[in-house]
């Protein structure tokens, strides 16, 4: 980091930044699904969400039009039950500002902006002058909630061009990022490094260069090393569950590819970081869109599962290979055996959605099994998931029960909502 570039960050981070040092303040580590939960990086959920509409909300992924103030107010409770265990709570947003008073990190967010083939050079020129004049939190703004044809600020001396002219009044010039709620996708920490994902779906792609510049340059990451790009095969963090330290189970399907799969075991093998990989195929639909849509951990050993699904899910194995060799590949066995030999355990306790068929496939459509675990046998559900609730309690699992009607509109639940930084260490 050069002189100039520290005179920036001490002016803009005054509080905190100017008092610490610039290298490693904070270790961020995550080894397991359950261990006590330390930090989390949520988003709350803004202007981007008033952007949908009829018109545009299949496209931007969400199944209904959601309302915004409920949204917001159903967020902030998740938020402050979080709080209320202890967990520290960081906002994208707020990373997203601090980050773009960092030069390097402005100009290379602008640029990839601008790079969209959709504009054309007037209108491009028309974003680049929209955008410098900007402070770093209202062109976060932008970056998050996108730029409307009427927001541009266009005229006779500052013509739009033909683009902007045959462009519709209702569309985009940048487009908003709704799903940026979910922050689980486009990042996850496995030990002391962060992935930062490949997203499948060209809405959510922007997502992923915002996360990338924050964990690249805000003072609070530097010197984070990175076990995963979004330039690398298709990836997603809610397929990604760390069921112990060193075994993760990876779900291929909708969104994540097995070249995907496969790329994260060749890197965390090489860091180091996990000896197994369950590679578990799902089905390629919307209600299981990822893995933990239909199997979250509340416990060292316990499971939450859709009983639909629970005895034909299967896994396959990979192991890293010694000195060199290519990864192992056994299987398929079925994934509750997989994961209990992998996690060295004679057996996984499973909890299952719901209690008859149809009050499962019910509360798995309303993410019942998307838990977020704040520490062994203590997590956080939907409350509308009553039976499914319920059979956790039964189990001697403490439920914090928030509500969820807004915020479940693009399909997601408190784990897709939350990217953990920070938890205990389960290891030794």
């Amino acid at each position: 980091m050069s002189a100039d570039e520290c005179h920036i960050h001490s002016h803009f981070f005054s509080g905190w930044c100017g008092s610490l040092p610039y290298a490693a303040r904070v270790t961020h580590y995550v080894d397991s699904e359950v261990a006590r939960l330390g930090t989390v990086l949520l988003h709350r959920p803004g202007p981007e969400l008033a952007r949908l509409t009829p018109r545009n909300n299949d496209s931007l992924l969400f199944d209904a039009i959601p309302w915004v103030g409920r949204a917001q107010e159903e967020h902030d409770a998740f938020a402050a039950a979080l709080r209320s265990r202890g967990v520290e709570v960081l906002y994208l947003a707020d990373l997203l500002a601090e980050t773009l008073a960092v030069p390097d990190a402005r100009a290379e967010l602008t640029e990839q902006v601008l790079r969209s083939r959709r504009l054309g050079d007037t209108l491009r020129r028309r974003v680049a002058d929209h955008l410098a004049y900007l402070d770093p939190a209202a062109l976060a703004d932008v970056f998050v909630a996108g730029l409307a044809h009427e927001e541009l600020r266009v005229g006779a001396d500052r013509p739009g061009g033909l683009v902007w002219t045959l462009m519709d009044r209702h569309d985009f010039v940048i487009d908003p990022l709704p799903n940026l709620l979910f922050t689980r996708d486009s990042s996850v920490w496995i030990g002391d490094r962060v992935g930062v994902t490949s997203l499948a779906m060209p809405a959510r792609r922007r997502e992923t260069t915002l996360t990338d510049a924050i964990y690249r340059h805000h003072p609070r990451f530097v010197g984070t090393e990175f076990v995963y790009h979004p330039r690398l095969e298709h990836l997603e963090g809610g397929d990604v569950l760390l069921l112990a330290p060193g075994v993760l189970a990876v779900g291929v399907g909708e969104r994540t590819t097995p070249a995907g799969a496969e790329r994260l075991a060749r890197q965390v093998f090489a860091a180091g970081l996990a000896h197994t990989i369950l590679v578990v195929p799902i089905a390629q639909e919307r209600a299981t869109m990822h893995l933990d849509t239909v199997c979250t951990m509340v416990d060292v050993d316990a499971v939450l599962m859709y009983p639909n699904i629970a005895s034909e899910l299967s896994a396959y194995t990979v192991i890293a290979g010694a000195d060199g060799d290519e990864p192992r590949v056994d299987g398929p066995a079925p994934f509750l055996r997989a994961a209990a030999d992998a996690m060295d355990l004679d057996q996984l306790r499973v909890i299952d959605t719901g209690l008859d068929p149809v009050t499962a496939e019910r509360e798995q459509w309303d993410d019942g099994n998307n838990t977020l675990a704040l520490a062994p046998r203590l997590c956080v559900g939907y409350e509308r998931n009553v039976e499914t609730n319920a059979q956790l309690e039964r189990a001697g699992i403490e439920v914090i029960a928030i509500a969820g009607s807004e915020l479940g509109s693009g399909r997601g639940g408190p784990r897709c909502m939350s990217c953990p930084l920070v938890r205990e260490p389960l290891r030794g």
